[in-house]
């Protein structure tokens, strides 16, 4: 039986990383109160350093890693954010990092994390990704893994804290899935501070590891097509799909279409620049509205806005 993060956990990163994170705004949208027709609240992550939520994670990692392991250097692979924030963060704290990522990540991302001065391998595909990574974790670097890892998922969990503490009249809070740390920790924290909330996730068709996960019971391969590059987890882990059974409503699996009608949803109304990991909750917000009966106040988890115009002009000819 796996474990599930504690709040305490949570409580606990959110004093370590302080002064390595912002504390993002959770504010009211009439934008997209509006769109949706309830009261709509965005919790503001890609305001954070990065312009994701992923150095909360990375954060509490590195401050817990001991001088040995330090000093052998830290490795991670992503789709794109976790590898910013890894470059990112440990080049602030003076630690050699490398990323793996896959050629087809945003161009965008690779060249943040070279700026950082990470070394940036690239590899075919995510699946191949992971066993380079794996390569040089038997070589003795450090990993920092982007969801199989209580204090990556606990370091998460401070969004969520952060969003009870700002928004408690919420009833319903909508997050978006790559390998789930990000709703594992949400959903811990909200739960904690509020019972009665209910934590929904969403992913998109070729990016819906944690979906086929909860079908399968366990963890299974997946090979990611999406265009929202950094929900792209080939795979779930045993330790996030716990959290999603045990705290998660439902998991919704929204078209690469939905998700860009949801991002320019966010531009238009919100006035808010977004990838497709946040514009999916448009979508997913619409089932939860239908399916629960009482009123409704929704929050969204705005993960990240690491996009640029030639990607969205992209999309939006292609999809829409």
């Amino acid at each position: 039986m796996v474990d599930l993060v504690s709040v305490e956990e949570i409580r606990a990163a959110a004093r370590a990383i302080e002064d390595h994170v912002e504390r993002t705004p959770a504010v009211a949208s009439p934008g997209m109160t509006g769109l949706l027709g309830v009261p709509t609240t965005l919790k503001l992550e890609l305001l954070q350093r990065s312009g994701s939520f992923k150095p909360r994670g990375v954060a509490n990692k590195l401050l817990t890693l001991s001088a040995a392991e330090r000093d052998a250097g830290v490795v991670a692979v992503s789709g794109g954010n976790h590898g910013i924030a890894v470059a990112e963060v440990a080049g602030g704290m003076d630690v050699r990092a490398t990323v793996v990522m896959a050629r087809s990540a945003p161009a965008r991302s690779m060249e943040r994390i070279r700026a950082a001065g990470a070394d940036l391998r690239l590899t075919a595909d995510m699946a191949s990704a992971f066993v380079l990574l794996q390569a040089l974790v038997d070589e003795g670097m450090t990993l920092v893994h982007p969801f199989d890892d209580p204090v990556v998922v606990a370091g998460q969990g401070t969004v969520g804290l952060e969003l009870a503490d700002d928004a408690a009249h919420l009833t319903d809070v909508v997050v978006s899935i790559g390998g789930g740390a990000l709703i594992a920790g949400v959903a811990v924290a909200l739960k904690a501070v509020l019972p009665d909330v209910r934590v929904w996730g969403v992913e998109t068709e070729g990016a819906d590891a944690m979906a086929r996960a909860l079908a399968a019971a366990e963890p299974v391969a997946i090979a990611p097509t999406s265009i929202a590059s950094t929900l792209s987890a080939p795979h779930v882990s045993r330790l996030t799909l716990e959290h999603v059974r045990q705290l998660v409503e439902e998991v919704y699996v929204v078209s690469d279409a939905e998700a860009m009608r949801g991002a320019v949803g966010f531009a238009e109304e919100a006035k808010l620049w977004v990838e497709p990991a946040t514009g999916c909750l448009v979508p997913a917000a619409r089932q939860v509205i239908e399916r629960v009966d009482d009123d409704v106040s929704l929050g969204f988890v705005v993960c990240g806005g690491n996009v640029t115009h030639s990607d969205v002009r992209g999309w939006v000819d292609r999809l829409l």
